[in-house]
């Protein structure tokens, strides 16, 4: 672990943000996470987590916490009551995360922040076409959202609309900066024109 842990060292030197995607591979072990939370703590730099099961607590003090509805059901041990409004908020602070940003599929996310906040954000996808690699997409967005500057909210929605593209593609694919951007405009043009005829 040595070598890994180095390794996160040297990369973490100049890095704008730190994503971990934890797939129980044996990569992921608490000491490495310790060292990569301490190191992004350190430089002031946000860390986004997708996690999986076996090493789920451990990643107290993290910018945002990924998992989907399954993950975190297993993880709390019953099934979540997302029209409670304590659910989420409680899971918030067993996890001791600032913000959780739930994947839920083909009705979208909910991100519940630091402050008790919580904001349902629904699907882009126009169509779906293969949901291969969507968590990884949002936890990618959102980590470069941070990373330039974006608040949590703002990540989230760029990163739903990553999400929304990559799953209109075969396979695991790549969404590319353009794409996000097209869709935004997209999007709002079309609210805009919503609220224009006056049914908003």
């Amino acid at each position: 672990m040595e070598i890994v842990a180095g390794e996160l060292e040297r990369a973490m030197h100049d890095a704008d943000a730190l994503l971990i995607e934890d797939y129980n591979k044996g990569t992921v072990v608490p000491q490495v996470i310790e060292r990569g939370l301490a190191l992004a703590k350190k430089r002031g730099v946000p860390v986004v987590v997708d996690p999986k099961f076996k090493n789920f607590f451990a990643f107290r003090g993290a910018t945002v916490f990924k998992p989907n509805r399954k993950e975190l059901e297993q993880a709390m041990g019953a099934a979540l009551d997302l029209a409670h409004p304590d659910a989420l908020p409680s899971a918030l602070g067993k996890l001791a995360v600032d913000n959780l940003l739930l994947t839920l599929g083909a009705e979208g996310m909910i991100l519940v922040t630091k402050d008790g906040e919580i904001t349902r954000i629904p699907t882009m996808a126009r169509e779906v076409y293969d949901v291969s690699g969507a968590g990884d997409t949002v936890t990618a967005w959102v980590g470069t959202a941070l990373a330039a500057g974006a608040s949590v909210r703002e990540a989230a929605d760029v990163a739903n609309f990553a999400a929304g593209i990559e799953v209109g593609k075969a396979g695991v694919a790549t969404v590319t900066p353009a794409e996000v951007l097209g869709m935004h405009e997209a999007y709002y043009d079309q609210l805009g024109k919503f609220r224009r005829g006056g049914l908003l």
